[in-house]
């Protein structure tokens, strides 16, 4: 039996000690689709009053030391050196890399564009994946080349019209490509121990990079709306969402557990409509269209219950999984 997914976040507690493995995979896929689906907005309104690099790093050492602290507190081993050594690296490319460069850029960009140039990042990670073996079944590969198409359709105006900053988006799913197959390949804490130490690893880095360059904080009132953006980054997009995606890398295959590039995108175009006044195209309602399908065909292609069960956390515990 799979073991259950244990979320962190300062709510009451649910209870799903009973669920199956399936059932633990579709809630999982849930949470990433809609709250990742959220966080370019959020995203967006940190940039606006916060350094871009600077407030990346902030968040995950926020959030990597909360995680990890809980962990603790609960019981789990401390990393060992070989196992910090293998979270580093990953933890680099996943948020200084992935989710950095996306800060970076959307100081110009749109919330909707960069969530649609994320949405790359199962292409790229199917291309890496074939280079160490990773096999996929012909319907996921059919569903990765529609959902490569949707996002093309969906990116043609918008990138013809873009800064240079696009070049530095542009290589922000690669690194979260590269950093969900080191995640993988390269040895890790069991269970959630394995985000915190790639969150901490992670989020020094970007820091120490950040101050490096010369960002800080505003001297004078810090805005409001930043302020609380950050936070909904650091507890719902961090720690609740990064918990559950780690779950799917360890449970599910790539090509499902990265399906949330294909939603992401149209979740945040529309929110970036609604509450960041961003425009929807004819291009974005054509591209979803094909976005959906390719979910579809991944989803239905893709094993829901892995040959091997992940390490458990701590048996039948409850899980606490709200936004």
């Amino acid at each position: 039996m799979v073991s259950d997914l244990y979320l962190v976040a300062p709510t009451p507690e649910v209870t799903m000690g009973r669920m199956t493995a399936r059932a633990r995979i579709i809630v999982a896929l849930a949470i990433v689709y809609v709250v990742w689906g959220s966080t370019y907005l959020a995203l967006k309104w940190v940039v606006e009053g916060l350094p871009a690099l600077l407030s990346v790093g902030l968040r995950f050492v926020i959030a990597g030391t909360i995680l990890f602290t809980f962990l603790k507190l609960r019981g789990e081993k401390t990393p060992t050196l070989k196992q910090w050594a293998g979270s580093f690296p990953a933890g680099v490319l996943l948020f200084v890399v992935g989710n950095g460069f996306v800060s970076i850029a959307e100081r110009e960009v749109s919330s909707a564009v960069a969530a649609v140039v994320c949405g790359t990042m199962p292409i790229m990670l199917a291309g890496f994946g074939a280079f160490t073996g990773e096999r996929f079944a012909k319907r996921e590969i059919v569903g990765l080349l529609i959902g490569f198409v949707g996002v093309a359709v969906m990116t043609s105006e918008a990138l013809g019209q873009a800064s240079g900053t696009a070049k530095i988006l542009l290589l922000a799913p690669v690194g979260w490509a590269l950093g969900s197959l080191l995640t993988k390949k390269l040895p890790q804490p069991p269970g959630l121990m394995s985000a915190a130490a790639q969150m901490l690893g992670g989020g020094l880095v970007s820091t120490l990079a950040a101050l490096s360059l010369g960002e800080r904080l505003p001297s004078g009132p810090l805005d409001s709306r930043s302020v609380l953006a950050f936070f909904y980054l650091v507890f719902v997009g961090s720690i609740v969402a990064f918990s559950a995606y780690s779950y799917l890398l360890r449970n599910a295959r790539p090509s499902l557990a990265t399906s949330y590039a294909y939603v992401n995108p149209g979740i945040a175009i529309v929110l970036g409509a609604l509450l960041g006044g961003e425009t929807i195209t004819l291009s974005t309602v054509i591209g979803g269209g094909l976005v959906v399908a390719a979910v579809a065909l991944i989803v239905r292609g893709a094993k829901q219950v892995p040959a091997k069960p992940a390490p458990c956390l701590v048996d039948s515990e409850p899980v606490i999984a709200t936004r």
